[in-house]
Order: C-alpha cells, then sequence, then structure tokens
C-alpha cells in the first residue's frame, strides 16, 4: 500500500479512543457483549498502534517478550469481536422471546456468566488451540510489526480458520429470529424492555443494528480469507513433531519483499485496517446516542467545576483569621461580601491571664463586651444592641474592600482603656454606660 506507516499509526490512536469514549456508561449498564466488544477492539488497536511505532522502517527483533503477548492479541482478536456480536444477538433474541414480567438475580448471575463464557472463553480456548498448528514462533514484518505464525493444514482450517465463520453463522440464526420475534411482538415490545432498566427501545435497535452488521460483513470476510490462505499454500499433516519442527525460530520480513506478494500485502494490511474500521462504526452507533450526550454534558461541567469555570461568573473566597472575605464577579461588576461569624461570650483562661476583671471596680460582673474584629486597615465593631449618643471619628482611607465609618460612644472616647492582645482586641465599659453601637456601612 503506497501510503507512510505514521497514517496507520495516527488512525489506530484515534479509533482506540473512539472505541472507549462509550464504555463507562455500558459498564454501569452491564451490557456484557459491547464491554467485551470494546475491550477486545481497544486492545487490538492498542497492539498495532504500537507495532506500528516500534517497527517503523525496523525489521529487527527488537522485543520477543513483547511479539509473544502481542501474536496471542491477534490470534484471540480473530475470534473475540464475532463471539461479542454472537453474546449481543443471543441476548437480544432472549429478550424478544421470554414472556416472564420479571427476572430473577440468579437469572440475571446465569446469563453474565454464559456471556463472559462466549466473549472470553471461547476466544482464549482458540489461543490454547493455535498452539497446534504454530509452526515457529512468530514472525516480524517491516512497518507492521509482530505476526502469529501458522503452519497451513487441513487440521489449520479446522481448528483455527473455521471459528469466525461459524460463529457469525449461528450469530445470523439468532439474528434473524430476533427480527422475527420482533416483528411478531411489536406491540408488545416497550413492555418487553420495561424490565429492563437499562435497555431501552433506541438501544435495543442500536444492538441489533451492530450485530446485524457484524454478521454480514464477517461471513464474506472469513470465506474470503480462508480462500486466501488456501491460494498461499496447503501443507500435509504429518506429525506433531514436524509441525513444531524449529519452534524457536523467527522470520524477519523486509517491507519490501511481502509488499511484493498481493495476496499476502492484502491479508496484512486488511487485518490492521478491519480492527479500525469496526471500531469508528461502532462509535457510529453509540458514540452519538442520547446517553452519550448526555454523559458528554457531565463529563464537560465536571471538568468546568474542577477549573473553577462557571457560565454565570466566578467566586472568589478570601481571608484571614475569624473573618472571610468573597468577593463574586460577573461582567466586570465587584462585589464586596464580609461574613462574620457567631460569637458567644465566654469567659476563659484568657481573661483570667491578662486578669481584665480588676480594670473596674471590683464585685462587679460584665454583661457586655464589645467585640472588634481587624481586616487590615478595616475595622467592623460589633453588631446588636441600642444606639447610644456617638459622634463621628475620622474614617481612615478606604481600603480595597470598601469604605467604613468610625462610631464612638462618649465612654469609648474618653475612659475606656483598651487591652491588645494577639489578634484580638477588648474594650470595656463600665455596665451603666455600655451601649453596643451598630454600624452597616462595611455590611453587605
Amino acid at each position: 500500500m503506497a501510503y507512510p506507516n505514521e497514517v496507520y499509526t495516527t488512525f489506530s490512536l484515534f479509533s482506540l479512543i473512539l472505541v472507549i469514549i462509550p464504555l463507562p456508561w455500558h459498564l454501569e449498564a452491564w451490557n456484557t457483549g459491547t464491554c467485551c466488544f470494546m475491550l477486545w477492539a481497544a486492545a487490538l488497536n492498542l497492539n498495532f498502534f504500537v507495532n506500528s511505532i516500534v517497527w517503523n522502517g525496523q525489521v529487527l527483533n527488537f522485543a520477543p517478550v513483547w511479539c509473544d503477548i502481542s501474536t496471542v492479541i491477534i490470534v484471540g482478536t480473530n475470534v473475540a469481536l464475532p463471539a461479542c456480536s454472537l453474546c449481543i444477538n443471543r441476548r437480544l433474541y432472549h429478550i424478544a422471546t421470554t414472556n416472564a414480567v420479571t427476572v430473577t438475580r440468579a437469572e440475571k448471575r446465569r446469563a453474565i456468566i454464559a456471556d463472559f463464557a462466549i466473549c472470553m472463553g471461547i476466544p482464549f480456548l482458540n489461543m490454547i488451540l493455535h498452539y497446534i498448528v504454530q509452526g515457529h514462533r512468530f514472525d516480524i514484518f517491516e512497518d507492521i510489526g509482530c505476526w502469529p505464525s501458522t503452519y497451513v493444514t487441513w487440521v489449520t482450517f479446522v481448528l483455527i480458520f473455521s471459528w469466525p465463520l461459524a460463529i457469525a453463522v449461528v450469530s445470523g440464526v439468532y439474528s434473524v429470529l430476533t427480527l422475527i420475534s420482533f416483528n411478531k411482538r411489536r406491540r408488545q415490545f416497550k413492555e418487553l424492555l420495561s424490565r429492563n432498566n437499562n435497555l431501552n427501545p433506541n438501544r435495543y435497535l442500536r444492538l441489533m443494528c451492530l450485530a446485524s452488521v457484524d454478521v454480514v460483513f464477517t461471513i464474506p470476510v472469513s470465506i474470503w480469507s480462508m480462500a486466501n490462505n488456501v491460494r498461499l499454500g496447503v501443507h500435509p499433516w504429518v506429525s506433531w513433531e514436524v509441525t513444531h519442527l524449529k519452534f524457536s525460530n523467527v522470520r524477519l520480513i523486509p517491507a519490501l519483499l511481502w509488499k511484493a506478494d498481493p495476496v499476502q500485502s492484502i491479508n496484512l494490511e486488511f487485518t490492521r485496517w478491519a480492527i479500525i474500521a469496526c471500531s469508528i462504526l461502532f462509535f457510529m452507533f453509540f458514540g452519538f446516542a442520547d446517553e452519550a450526550r448526555k454523559n458528554y454534558r457531565a463529563a464537560v461541567s465536571s471538568v468546568q467545576k474542577r477549573v473553577g469555570y462557571t457560565s454565570t461568573g466566578s467566586m472568589t473566597l478570601t481571608g484571614t483569621g475569624t473573618g472571610k472575605s468573597m468577593t463574586s464577579s460577573s461582567n466586570s461588576t465587584t462585589m464586596p461580601v464580609f461574613v462574620r461569624r457567631e460569637t458567644h461570650r465566654k469567659r476563659d483562661s484568657l481573661e483570667s491571664f491578662t486578669d481584665v476583671a480588676s480594670v473596674r471596680s471590683e464585685g462587679r460582673d460584665f454583661r457586655e463586651k464589645q467585640f472588634d474584629q481587624s481586616f487590615g486597615t478595616l475595622s467592623l465593631s460589633d453588631v446588636g444592641g441600642t444606639l447610644a449618643d456617638t459622634q463621628s471619628c475620622p474614617s481612615s482611607p478606604a481600603s480595597s474592600f470598601g469604605s467604613a465609618s468610625c462610631i464612638e460612644s462618649q465612654y469609648d472616647k474618653d475612659e475606656q482603656p483598651d487591652i491588645e492582645i494577639s489578634s484580638l482586641r477588648y474594650s470595656i465599659a463600665p455596665p451603666e454606660a455600655a451601649h453596643l453601637t451598630k454600624d452597616t456601612s462595611g455590611m453587605v
């Protein structure tokens, strides 16, 4: 194929991302067939993506252990994707034909176990059987990477090449029976799906279309692949020893050689690009659905909250000590907000340490105390009580938070001594003249 290998690398990464996007909400719905389809497709995309980078213009055996894993993934996925389609069609058929109103937990557990046996058990069994006809360890094709080695005999057709075709035929039978049942019970269709909380009519139809498309393509592709292998040559089965003779060998095939063989070139390139087509097709079915758009909006909203962005504006909370200043900005408008904590008068160890009670006449109890809390250059007086005779004092320069006026009683101005400890300032007034003043100029 006359195209740069980087083109395939880009498309394989793109399809890997696309096929993984719908996975979270399908996991929530416990759609075993679709989840396994995405996982197998993602594994093969990742495998080909890595191989296309490592062996781009190279044909050396850089990573033999990785190639052992890579070839097993290729062999397993060859059967796994049709098996996942079979699992989907089988589930849709049972939904369309069942008459039970409710499904017990034990029945759900058995259904999930059966789905996993189809989607995972059959591919792993195919991996094990491939060792019987594995002529040597693996092959390495330049620009493509690791590839499984298969000694083509009649045993190979029975144990390996026939699996995708047989699975696709069974899946096609389930698909046809599902369509027949669907047409017969069209009026009861919504009622049939009502007991499946994670499956609505739209998703049901999309699953049925996906599985049907997979069957339609798998059957002819399997037949075409078997025909190509016949054209490459079928060897007679002699014995286990002959098949596995020099098993540790690794064939290294430069791009010049494998591209010169049209049959082998088409087989290799078709296998690589087929998984990209399957991934994009899957995303077209499930990446634009209603639940997908809902999850996209939720993801965008979550990101916006993490970065502190909201559509109505932004809010910043600042402050030290027991005071906080919260400013809200929207359309270049800034409004200062001061939040004060409600304090309760308690006699604690601080008063005993400073002996505040000795400032005034002994034997007289405290009834009220003025609490003053500072925010830099801004001083906030205590709030509450009745207004007394007051006079204005020169106000300090306006701070960045706003302006504030100062109101003091005659006793506060003439007689009242102040004792400053840490960041708290207490002013003690005689009981008969204690007046609490209210200043709301700095409050919002």
